[in-house]
């Protein structure tokens, strides 16, 4: 009897290298594949509309908001300082409370909207939900039949450190 180890060619299959070695390539090539699936859905870009025929009537709508702010000469200036939001409007307005919607300019999942209470003569305070930053975009609307709409986007000099407003 001998000491000597078996050879390779009569070990069975599962416990030689090279089927394992030729098995884990393609199986690597699926993790990838779905590794790259899951985060292509994951992180899907938000700027495909799928009904766009309905977003283009809206888009209408908001027009007419648009002209009917700039028939009243409705301009708007947002200053914000922390968690504050300060929009002052010039223009023929008199609501109590106007909404603001901030949209984040990449990331739709970031998106909020607050509702401003009126707080003097064209003056409107509300706070936010979370952090924002420069290059945000801003709508300001007045929900009623007759309402109207203004947007734009933030700027640096439009938020303001800690200080209150």
């Amino acid at each position: 009897m001998s000491n000597r180890l078996p050879r390779e060619d009569t070990l069975p299959w599962y416990r030689q290298f090279w089927p394992w070695f030729l098995i884990m390539l393609p199986a690597s090539v699926v993790v990838a594949g779905l590794s790259t699936w899951y985060i292509a859905h994951r992180h899907a870009d938000d700027l495909v509309v799928d009904e766009y025929y309905k977003d283009g009537l809206a888009i209408n709508r908001q027009l007419e908001k648009k002209q009917r702010a700039e028939a009243r000469g409705i301009t708007a200036s947002i200053n914000v300082s922390g968690d504050q939001v300060l929009v002052t409007l010039a223009g023929e307005t008199n609501a109590h409370q106007l909404n603001l919607l901030l949209s984040h300019p990449l990331e739709a999942d970031r998106d909020f909207a607050t509702v401003l209470i009126r707080s003097g003569p064209g003056q409107y305070r509300g706070r936010l939900q979370q952090p924002i930053a420069a290059r945000w975009h801003w709508t300001l609307e007045l929900q009623e039949p007759e309402g109207w709409r203004l947007d734009g986007s933030l700027t640096a000099s439009d938020i303001g450190d800690d200080r209150a407003l």
